[in-house]
């Protein structure tokens, strides 16, 4: 938790960015996982822990815009809880540590709610953010009466890029916590790359790295993907024995004690070598990282930072005879997006994928960005100007999937562009990516955490060995 300025801060400058009506923030209630009180890990909602601060279940909060008056709802334990639970602190203490004074019952929100969307003529505006959660969608169902299919779309747009505005520029606060969860990251991905060896099974691994992650924080920043068949983006199988001559992703972060997050990738020979033919492709992909990285500065989109890296991918598969044509009219027309079909990166602080829960297209794209809808440049989650205080992932690929490649080359799709004869020696390649966390500074941008994780070939290899 933070100084109780900045969260009054923080709720000052949104209470501005919104022209009347009532903001209701929902915290997060704990998920029952077999059974009710066999819950999964707690997670707080990051729109209410970032303007409240209070990391604990069942708690509401409204910021009424026209007076001022802001009240958290929670209830204090009773007995039965602190016979489980020990003595905990009063509700209206807890409130008072993050500048609140008002503290009411949890049950009261309800007819808090009622009677503002029920005063005047039409009602005052509730103001909500998207939910995500079932046991929120149920408490507005109740509160609002608005249908389940139409949550989603009803919920405010001001309110929407109010938060968004505020949370996507890193205050001085949360960048140390970002630099402490990139750190943990880095002691994940390094533990992992000096201890995998073939014959060990990847599940293994896993549980190495995110034992690392809860030991220094509260758990990994997302389920851990670490796999030997990196063609798959997501890959949350890890069943595998590691075997000489395969490609190894490890795609994972740590979110520290204060829930900020580290999103990093690296790609491993399993066997602690990289063939010639690995080699040619990772140095393809760490070139595309590499330069990505020296374009992110204030001022420019990262839409044309996705493009750059996407054209030294595609340069240098046309070199050694995977892509053909001239370069590019291949990126124009999305050739490449065959052997990497997702974005060059996306927003991280509180979420690994920073408010996501509001919409993509609310949080990477504005005005004056709009997606494509293009395959591949469609999956950039993050295109919009680049600012100083954004955090951003750089995370450029190169896959192989069988089915895609057959896909294409029955189409026909950019044929004049691939080389599908060639593509089918590499259908057992597997996939490389490498990714890095990364903050705009004021002129420029510098890597999370006080260590950049090995990244040429000769880097890994060396540690690995």
């Amino acid at each position: 938790m933070f100084e109780k300025e900045v969260y009054i801060r923080r709720r000052e400058k949104l209470q501005a960015s919104v022209k009347s009506g009532i903001l209701l923030f929902l915290g997060n209630s704990e998920v029952g996982f077999n059974y009710p009180s066999n819950t999964y890990r707690y997670r707080q909602d990051s729109s209410f822990l970032y303007f409240f601060g209070l990391d604990e279940p069942d708690l509401a909060a409204i910021i009424d815009v026209e007076s001022g008056e802001e009240i958290i709802f929670g209830n204090d334990v009773d007995i039965d809880d602190i016979i489980w639970m020990g003595p905990q602190p009063a509700m209206k203490d807890k409130a008072s540590e993050v500048g609140i004074k008002k503290v009411l019952p949890f049950s009261e929100l309800e007819n808090y709610v009622k009677k503002a969307a029920n005063t005047g003529n039409t009602g005052r505006s509730i103001h909500y953010l998207p939910p995500y959660r079932d046991s929120n969608k149920i408490m507005l169902n109740s509160l609002l009466g608005i249908e389940f299919g139409k949550l989603k779309e009803k919920a405010s747009v001001e309110f929407i890029k109010g938060v968004v505005a505020l949370r996507e520029i890193k205050e001085k606060c949360e960048i140390e916590e970002l630099d402490i969860a990139a750190n943990i990251g880095y002691a994940m991905h390094y533990t992992a790359m000096k201890m995998a060896k073939a014959g060990m099974v990847e599940q293994e691994l896993v549980g190495i790295m995110e034992g690392i992650s809860i030991s220094s924080g509260t758990m990994p920043s997302f389920p851990i993907i670490l796999s030997q068949n990196g063609e798959t983006l997501h890959n949350h199988m890890h069943h595998q024995i590691l075997t000489d001559g395969r490609l190894l992703v490890i795609d994972a972060g740590a979110e520290n004690n204060a829930h900020y997050a580290s999103d990093f990738t690296r790609t491993l020979p399993s066997g602690g070598m990289f063939t010639e033919r690995q080699k040619e492709i990772y140095t393809i992909v760490a070139t595309a990282n590499n330069l990505a990285f020296s374009m992110i500065k204030p001022g420019i989109s990262y839409r044309e930072v996705h493009l750059a890296a996407v054209r030294v991918l595609a340069q240098g598969l046309i070199n050694i005879g995977l892509m053909k044509g001239d370069v590019d009219e291949a990126v124009a027309a999305g050739a490449h997006a065959l052997f990497m079909p997702h974005g060059l990166g996306h927003q991280m602080g509180l979420d690994v994928h920073d408010m996501e829960d509001l919409g993509e297209n609310n949080v990477g794209y504005d005005n004056d960005y709009k997606r494509s809808t293009q395959f591949g440049l469609a999956s950039l989650r993050m295109g919009k100007m680049l600012k100083p205080g954004h955090v951003i992932t750089v995370e450029p690929g190169c896959y192989f999937i069988p089915a895609l490649i057959e896909k294409w080359e029955k189409e026909g799709t950019n044929k004049e562009f691939i080389n599908f004869g060639k593509l089918k020696d590499y259908y057992n390649f597997g996939g490389i990516r490498l990714e890095d966390d990364v903050l705009v500074t004021e002129k420029s941008c510098r890597l999370l955490g006080s260590k950049r994780l090995p990244i040429t070939v000769e880097d890994v290899e060396r540690e690995m060995a």
